[in-house]
């Protein structure tokens, strides 16, 4: 009887995570589809894609909000961090070419905005806990 009422619970808590709303990120310029976030803007010309299962659960319920971090310390933190992945994408026999696919074409020298910088440095975040990557800026939330 115990076991059942857990499962119950269980089942419960699983329903109600998926009732959730988006934890007022509303203003975000992303469309969130099947584990897909996309942010464009076409006066800078630049594009994130990113299609990670399970990147949307993780940036809506795990990560700090927004503003916590300022945009000065995403962009030095995703610098280093994007040149290290770029790295890791041009080793594919001693990193697994299926989480390195591609570069990222991030210029430290154009202001992408903080939405951009922080989905992109919890993109790493992600990428650190969920796959056990080690970077060589630790990632932490």
């Amino acid at each position: 009887m115990k076991n059942l009422l857990y499962l119950v619970l269980l089942v419960l808590f699983v329903y109600g995570c998926g009732l959730t709303k988006n934890n007022g990120r509303s203003g975000r310029n992303a469309n969130a589809k099947n584990d897909t976030v996309r942010i464009a803007n076409d006066s800078l010309e630049y594009e994130i894609i990113i299609i990670e299962p399970g990147f949307n659960l993780f940036i809506n319920s795990i990560a700090r909000p927004e503003g916590y971090y300022s945009q000065n310390y995403l962009e030095n933190k995703n610098r280093i961090l994007v040149t290290d992945y770029n790295n890791r994408v041009l080793q594919p026999m001693r990193y697994n070419d299926n989480l390195y696919v591609q570069q990222i074409n991030y210029d430290p020298q154009i202001d992408y905005g903080y939405e951009v910088n922080y989905l992109l440095y919890y993109y790493f975040v992600y990428l650190s806990r969920q796959y056990n990557q080690r970077f060589s800026v630790p990632t932490r939330i």
